[in-house]
């Protein structure tokens, strides 16, 4: 059995996967870059993100963070173990997220962080109070403050090539331009322009890997009039070059 609570420490190194399980990752320290489902952020200290059971999600921290990772059990855990809870923590597991921690639950992380989670009895009585206590958020008041994101990153995708303002995204989630940047940094903890630069990044490195494309084609594509300052931004968002990037998907399929 794969333990409850772990410390991890994240480095530029990108990490793309999925796995059965859902998972919780809380910052201790430093700012580590995340992408589930296509939607953008960054943990820090005092914030988490959430990522359902299945769900594709990048991570990666040009400059290193730390972070405590809580991977949810299979199976009947949730209600053996959180009972009358265990509704409410399964609609918080349902849908990615990054949320923030009021100060009580950062005691509560910063403790784990500092306990030996190693021991089953610890990590397991953790988690429990751990996800207990964010159960007292109001799910529907999190649902509704949620942005389009599936209709933002299709117009992203469909006009990358293309110069692209904040008004734009204001247009198709219907809100005012400072509306949306608030509520941006408020799911997110990052810009709108932030947010269409990192799709662009992922739509370029997803071509990348799934084409032949010269790396000059797909930056243009992305909205980059030079190489060179698209290689640049590859590599401040991912820690590699898109030669290198290209190189190391086509030895992972050989």
């Amino acid at each position: 059995m794969r333990p409850i609570l772990t410390l991890r420490d994240y480095t530029h190194d990108l990490i793309v996967h999925s796995h059965d399980h859902a998972q919780l990752v809380f910052g201790l320290s430093g700012a580590l870059d995340f992408e589930v489902e296509g939607q953008g952020s960054q943990v820090r200290q005092q914030s988490f993100v959430v990522i359902p059971g299945g769900a594709h999600h990048a991570c990666g921290s040009p400059d290193g963070s730390r972070c405590l990772v809580l991977d949810v059990p299979d199976g009947r855990w949730l209600s053996d173990s959180l009972g009358e809870h265990a509704d409410a923590s399964r609609r918080l597991l349902d849908l990615p997220a990054r949320l923030s921690l009021d100060s009580r639950q950062s005691q509560l992380v910063s403790w784990l962080a500092n306990s030996p989670v190693t021991d089953p009895l610890i990590a397991q009585q953790g988690a429990v109070l751990l996800l207990a206590s964010l159960n007292h958020g109001k799910p529907a008041e999190l649902a509704t403050r949620r942005l389009p994101y599936a209709a933002l990153d299709a117009h992203i995708e469909q006009y990358a090539a293309y110069p692209l303002q904040v008004a734009d995204l204001a247009r198709v989630a219907g809100l005012s331009t400072a509306r949306l940047h608030a509520r941006f940094v408020a799911e997110c903890g990052q810009t709108p322009m932030d947010y269409i630069r990192s799709r662009r990044l992922h739509l370029a490195v997803q071509m990348l890997r799934d084409s032949v494309l010269p790396i000059g084609e797909i930056a243009s594509r992305v909205g980059y009039s030079s190489q060179s300052a698209f290689s640049a931004a590859v590599l401040r968002e991912f820690g590699a070059s898109p030669g290198r990037l290209r190189r190391d998907s086509y030895d992972k399929r050989r």
